[in-house]
């Protein structure tokens, strides 16, 4: 059933136990209201999905579930284009809702179906809980106008605390922070509920800085503000611009991805439990901070993204949308659908036109505001399938999963809409689905039947890798099982390969680095300390799953925030089952800047393994051509980007004049050698040995060159004539 906010649509009147008259919007089903829809073209819808098959042909036999999706998107943006006078329009909402300065005073709207009577009260009215009664439209939205004071003034000042009062049909009176504020902070004396807060700075920021152009690949650095300090505490916008961002820069990352910005309660919930999604988190400092911060990033060249979450809301009444109007089923499906059991919150009724307002105006607000540049949503996977991906859920590839009854066409026809808006609209932005079920077409564009987005993330390639290193001996690490994995990817759909994000480094997993050198790690980085065998062999895999990752694995590559440099132990926010601590809630940049420890090794081979990317962009173009790999030898070698990579994962071996296929004729030089001393290797190779190719049938190559590889050492040859 789609709610409907529009004038001419018929009311229904209620009463309910009390006697007190309820209005409620009359909610006509789908197919009335796309009967009224003029000018419907089903042909559209067939086409598209044509253009798809031909891309996968095994996806013949599911065209009309094909056709099914994509006509539920479609149906979707008819009637908002009909009811809500069109996409633009109607995803800008966050200017007529919520509180609003006008010239002549402040306009607020609220959508609260189901309280009888709404009052706004706060600092401004010194809190008086009648003296502002909101007016209710036929479309169950409260609204009140306050003028400017006499003298011109607001009538409400700027960061001054204010509160919806609500009062339900069975007389009980609830408040609730505005569900479009801007800002909400929290209360002083329970840091873990908050306060809404008028927020009109008297001198808005003013950005400096254009947007950089569409990365046609990305190296994204993956941030968490609050943990961007060596210190015991939770560090701020305006400490990341000043500290953090020069080192994302001088990493040569493109690309600058920030987690935990919609405000949340719950530190320690990583910021996926949000209560305002309109409200920057205030414990990292003020809206505008936020902006400086994006601004500085643009001027560096830096793109910007925000993990948005829309998958779910958190549980909380008093500062969150749960129960806002007194309701289970406002923003979010009745319990049992409504509540995600594993992560016990709440998931939102995308087939509500209100909440479809919501959220389209949520991600038009982060791009018009804050000049974000694009998205990385956050639980698609969740969001795709009835069943969440829990509950015993195995996803292996095989179609009939993508095309049976669980999946949630509500859902995935918001997705294709967000990325219709989000791409016409502004075709500078990006977006990425954190999806993990490899749902064919997911990264292809709407009109060749796709559902837009530009990237999903590789989140089977940090499995690989955390099986291997805390699972297996390393003798039997089977390389067929890296390259495949690596490259097991959908054609013509991109992904980002990453090693490690955050999700690995939480409490209950650890860093690669750790799970490679584990406890060592506090006593032999030093320069000054032995070098042991555990050390010597975490400090050569880091660099080689890092540059196979990113050589092999995609078309970007992400790192998250502090993994370049190795960063020990695990991630874990300060909460009650470990005494509020801060420990494992930072990250230690003074580990990579001591020129005395071995961090720096692999700080700076992170620099130049992005720095050799950008020079030759092996990530824009196609997957890597593996032509050999030898699983008693430990080595890997392909051709990608016009480089040619060569990895022996041996861990006593090395291997003297090996022969490597290659298909170019002429000269092949080192650019790349991950055992150079200045990356913490033990300089056994003369780089400025040049290879030469001999003709000869090798590893299904013409010609093959012949070099010295050590034991657990990657190199990178480029070509010449």
């Amino acid at each position: 059933m789609l709610t409907v906010d529009c004038s001419d649509i018929e009311e229904e009147m209620n009463y309910n136990e009390n006697n007190v008259k309820v209005t409620k919007a009359y909610s006509p089903n789908k197919e009335f209201l796309n009967s009224m829809i003029p000018g419907k073209d089903n042909n559209i819808a067939s086409e598209r999905i044509d253009k798809l098959i031909e891309l996968d042909p095994m996806l013949t036999q599911f065209k009309p579930q094909l056709m099914k999706r994509y006509n539920s998107y479609l149906d979707l943006k008819d009637t908002i284009q009909y009811y809500g006078e069109g996409l633009d329009k109607f995803s800008m909402s966050y200017k007529k809702y919520g509180l609003n300065k006008t010239e002549d005073g402040i306009l607020y709207r609220e959508w609260a179906p189901g309280a009888a009577k709404a009052f706004l009260t706060g600092e401004f009215n010194n809190w008086n809980l009648t003296s502002h009664e909101m007016i209710r439209n036929q479309n169950d939205i409260f609204e009140i106008f306050l003028p400017n004071n006499e003298d011109g003034t607001s009538p409400i000042k700027h960061n001054t605390r204010i509160k919806l009062c609500l009062i339900l049909p069975n007389g009980e009176r609830v408040f609730r922070i505005p569900a479009w504020i801007r800002r909400a902070v929290q209360n002083i004396k329970i840091t873990e509920i908050y306060q809404g807060v008028y927020w009109d700075p008297p001198q808005p920021y003013v950005f400096k800085n254009k947007s950089p152009p569409k990365p046609d690949r990305l190296r994204i650095y993956e941030a968490h503000i609050g943990i961007a300090s060596p210190e015991l505490k939770i560090a701020t916008y305006k400490e990341f611009t000043k500290n953090v961002l020069p080192r994302i820069k001088y990493l040569n990352y493109n690309t600058l991805q920030i987690l935990a910005v919609m405000e949340h309660p719950y530190y320690a919930s990583f910021g996926y439990q949000v209560s305002s999604f309109f409200a920057p988190s205030s414990r990292f400092g003020t809206p505008e901070d936020l902006m400086e911060l994006i601004d500085t990033a643009h001027g560096m060249g830096l793109y910007v993204l925000l993990d948005v979450i829309h998958s779910h809301a958190c549980k909380n009444t008093n500062d969150g949308l749960y129960r806002f109007d007194g309701t289970d089923h406002q923003y979010f499906h009745p319990f049992p659908r409504g509540y995600h059991a594993v992560w016990k919150t709440l998931l939102f009724n995308y087939s509500s036109l209100e909440v479809l307002r919501f959220l389209l105006s949520n991600l038009r607000y982060w791009i018009e505001e804050f000049h974000f540049d694009g998205f990385r949503f956050d639980g698609v996977t969740s969001m795709l399938y009835l069943h969440h991906g829990i509950g015993g859920t195995q996803f292996t590839g095989n179609y009939e999963e993508y095309f049976s009854e669980a999946t949630d066409l509500e859902a995935l026809s918001y997705l294709m809409l967000a990325n219709d808006m989000i791409h016409t609209l502004y075709p500078n932005c990006t977006t990425i689905a954190e999806d993990v079920s490899g749902m064919p077409g997911l990264c292809i564009p709407l009109s060749e039947g796709g559902c837009g987005f530009d990237y999903r993330l590789g989140m089977g390639i940090p499995d690989m890798w955390i099986n291997f290193i805390g699972s297996r001996r390393e003798e039997d690490w089977s390389m067929n099982d890296i390259c495949w994995t690596l490259t097991n990817r959908r054609n013509q759909e991109k992904t980002i390969a990453y090693c490690e994000c955050h999700d690995q480094a939480l409490v209950g997993d650890k860093t690669i680095a750790f799970w490679l050198m584990d406890k060592e790690m506090y006593d032999y980085m030093s320069d000054f300390s032995k070098l042991t065998p555990l050390i010597e062999r975490g400090i050569a895999l880091h660099k080689m799953i890092r540059l196979i990752t990113s050589a092999l694995g995609g078309e970007s590559y992400l790192n998250f925030i502090g993994n370049e440099f190795g960063h020990p132990e695990w991630l874990d926010f300060p909460r009650k089952g470990n005494n509020k601590s801060f420990q494992y809630a930072r990250r230690q940049f003074n580990l990579p800047d001591d020129p005395l420890l071995r961090y720096r090794y692999l700080y700076e081979f992170d620099r130049c393994m992005n720095e050799l990317e950008e020079q030759y962009g092996w990530l824009n173009t196609q997957q890597g051509d593996i032509h050999f790999t030898n699983q008693i030898d430990k080595v890997i070698t392909f051709e990608r980007g016009n480089l040619l990579f060569v990895f022996n994962f041996h861990s006593w071996k090395s291997f003297a004049d090996y022969k490597i296929g290659t298909r170019h004729v002429g000269i092949h030089d080192i650019i790349l050698n991950t055992d150079n001393k200045k990356f913490g290797g033990f300089g056994r190779i003369d780089e400025s040995c040049r290879h030469f190719s001999q003709p000869g049938r090798f590893a299904n190559r013409d010609q093959y060159i012949k070099a010295y590889i050590p034991n657990r050492t990657a190199l990178v040859f480029k070509y010449s004539n």
